[in-house]
């Protein structure tokens, strides 16, 4: 009995040495032998390039500051130029199958898409930009440009001549509406004897259609042009014609130098850091975002020598006022283009209101088409 034990025991000392020599850690182990994290994928369906200079730029400029806060956690992948159609929902399910279980997707027009894909994979994490869809596994984002809006209006409204500014817009839907009637106010807290006029184009980014608008705008008596467009056409046609310009999401002073004063900024990073972290900590909700100047989402371009003298004072006073939570853009009194008060003095318009927005303020000169 003791011979036979004794050959049980060589045996299983053998076995446990091969076993031991087989198991050495591999490249996918650290050094307690416990596997590596993997980084998180995330994708960005962008419907722009990130190099327009306006829109996409912005949302790239976002991802990359992800990719330095949380670069040893993530992974990014982008798709520029994607169109809203069907072709939305084509590029979602290539990014799934390369391995991302996050995807923000830039556009509202991407919205429907959106909801399809995500519904489709309820293991994957779906965020949009500025509509209006919440589900199980996916949400949506945007923040109240409309403070930066009403500081740019404030320069706008100091630097006009003719008292006539244009403004090239890309569609008839709440979100523009309520950033014209925002620039609008800006422009009449210090001028009030001044007109904004609205030219549609029915584009996000299209730069030929924009300088065409602004064109016209300028052919109508306007001295400076703003915009809500993804690229600088506009501004392109603003100093051509020796005039002044508001950009829009980013520093547009290189497309035209001598007419560029400033542009409402988005600072995305802030945003897509906060959400990303929040899905690597497991706490990640299907809450909407809004975000303000006062947590960093929203900011005023810094204003250029071709600004109107006395701008940067009157814009730095509501500017803390902003940060400070202190201002609110829709407080009454407020008139509507007939001249009927529709914010009285004391009440403001709720978000949910504004997110619905379909009505012009007081100095708008246009139709909501």
């Amino acid at each position: 009995m003791i011979k036979l034990f004794s050959i049980l025991l060589s045996i299983t000392l053998v076995l446990v040495m091969a076993v031991g020599c087989s198991q050495a850690p591999d490249q996918g182990q650290n050094d307690q032998g416990q596997n590596k994290e993997e980084k998180l994928k995330v994708g960005f369906v962008y419907i722009g390039s990130a190099t327009d200079a306006g829109y996409t730029y912005a949302h790239d400029q976002g991802r990359l500051m992800l990719e330095r806060e949380l670069g040893d956690r993530v992974e990014t992948i982008i798709k520029e130029n994607v169109p809203e159609t069907q072709e939305c929902e084509k590029v979602m399910t290539d990014m799934i199958d390369q391995g991302c279980k996050v995807i923000f997707a830039n556009s509202f027009g991407f919205q429907d898409y959106v909801v399809r894909v995500a519904e489709a994979h309820p293991d994957v994490i779906f965020l949009h930009c500025s509509g209006s869809i919440q589900g199980p596994n996916y949400s949506n984002y945007f923040g109240s440009i409309e403070e930066a809006r009403y500081l740019s209006g404030i320069v706008a409204g100091m630097k006009t001549k003719t008292n006539k500014i244009g403004y090239v817009a890309a569609y008839n839907i709440p979100e523009v509406i309520r950033g014209i009637n925002a620039f609008t106010l800006g422009v009449r807290s210090v001028n009030p004897d001044a007109v904004v006029m609205v030219k549609w184009t029915n584009t996000w980014l299209d730069a030929a259609k924009e300088k065409d608008a602004a064109i016209a705008l300028l052919d109508a008596g306007a001295d400076v042009i703003a915009q809500h467009q993804d690229t600088t056409g506009p501004q392109v046609a603003a100093e051509e014609r020796g005039c002044w310009s508001i950009g829009y999401n980013a520093d547009m002073s290189h497309a035209a130098p001598k007419a560029y004063m400033t542009a409402p900024l988005w600072n995305w990073g802030a945003y897509y850091v906060k959400a990303v972290q929040s899905i690597l900590d497991g706490t990640w909700t299907n809450e909407p975002y809004w975000g303000t100047m006062k947590d960093g989402l929203i900011d005023l371009a810094p204003l250029t020598d071709v600004a109107p003298e006395g701008a940067q004072e009157a814009v730095d006073k509501i500017k803390e006022q902003m940060k400070a939570g202190t201002f609110d853009v829709f407080a009454g009194p407020i008139k509507d283009q007939s001249g009927k008060v529709v914010v009285p003095e004391g009440s403001t318009i709720p978000l949910e209101e504004q997110l619905s927005m379909k009505w012009f303020v007081e100095g708008v000169e246009g139709k909501i088409e």
